[in-house]
């Protein structure tokens, strides 16, 4: 296993690739098998991989992977504030 692994570092180191594309590969590669090993399930393919759901479904977006949700923005009220920040702003 760690003889392949050489390789493959050697093939990028000889092929030019910069740390963040060969970083990108891998994680693509770890986060696409854990999930279809895990039929999809987020939570247990994040402790597969020892990083937080959140971390892997922003991953999964970053990657643009099967399954991914897009971050959404909390609405806004009508004076452009989010609600939450409205009801901070009450209680000065």
């Amino acid at each position: 296993m760690r003889e392949k692994f050489d390789e493959l570092v050697q093939h990028f180191v000889d092929k030019g690739f910069f740390l963040e594309e060969a970083v990108e590969m891998l994680e693509r590669s770890m986060i696409a098998r854990s999930l279809n090993r895990n039929a999809g399930n987020q939570s247990a393919a994040s402790k597969d991989l020892g990083i937080h759901r959140n971390t892997l479904q922003r991953k999964m977006v970053e990657y643009e992977l099967e399954g991914a949700r897009p971050r959404r923005k909390p609405p806004a009220s009508a004076n452009g504030h989010s609600p939450r920040a409205n009801r901070f702003n009450s209680l000065r």
